[in-house]
């Protein structure tokens, strides 16, 4: 499903394919907090955003993900080889971005206090940097947090990617390149894993 977009700069994609192993039985990204699945509080906040355009990306019942998504302003990419990990979901998501596009914001459908004002500060301090820099939230021990802007000029390294490994490593190997942005709370570090993740 395809929706009007606002323009090519930023573009969001939200990763939502995974298997929700640790979580037991149940598909973590469905589990509702405050009636609202989880994916679905996610990506009400990036769509608010100055994002101009998120592509979502599934793989583990595609169908009920993307039917808790069904009447948001959203497009949809299934990855087929969503069991090989993260990497395989990053590069379905990034190849599908606008050509136009500066940069693509990497988003974890598993962390329900991402705000939009978070994603927002993001977006700005990417395009104050001439859009040019990895840029990603940094507690107040430097800890990387997410979701990361990734600058265009690094979809090659993002589809080059394999297994269960998301990007961490390019920015470790780009020290350089990336800008970190101070952030006083925890929620660009709290993510849903266990069950018991939701009652902390």
């Amino acid at each position: 499903m395809t929706h009007a977009r606002k323009s090519a700069a930023v573009w969001g994609v939200l990763l939502a394919a995974g298997t929700s192993s640790r979580f037991g039985d149940e598909n973590k990204l469905l589990v509702e907090i405050d009636g609202v699945p989880l994916v679905r509080r996610v990506a009400e906040r990036v769509v608010a955003s100055s994002l101009a355009a998120t592509v979502v990306v599934t793989g583990f019942e595609s169908e009920r993900v993307e039917d808790a998504l069904s009447d948001m302003k959203l497009e949809f990419a299934r990855n087929p080889d969503f069991r090989s990990g993260m990497a395989a979901s990053l590069a379905c998501g990034v190849a599908v971005v606008d050509g136009d596009a500066s940069g693509a914001m990497i988003v974890l459908g598993d962390m329900p206090g991402v705000t939009t004002g978070l994603v927002d500060r993001l977006v700005g301090a990417f395009e104050n940097e001439d859009c040019h820099k990895i840029t990603y939230p940094a507690g107040t021990d430097g800890r990387q947090g997410n979701p990361v802007i990734w600058p265009r000029r690094f979809f090659p390294d993002l589809l080059s990617l394999t297994g269960d490994r998301g990007a961490k490593a390019l920015i470790a190997a780009n020290p350089d390149d990336t800008l970190a942005v101070s952030v006083d709370d925890g929620v660009a570090f709290e993510d849903i894993d266990t069950r018991s993740d939701l009652s902390e």
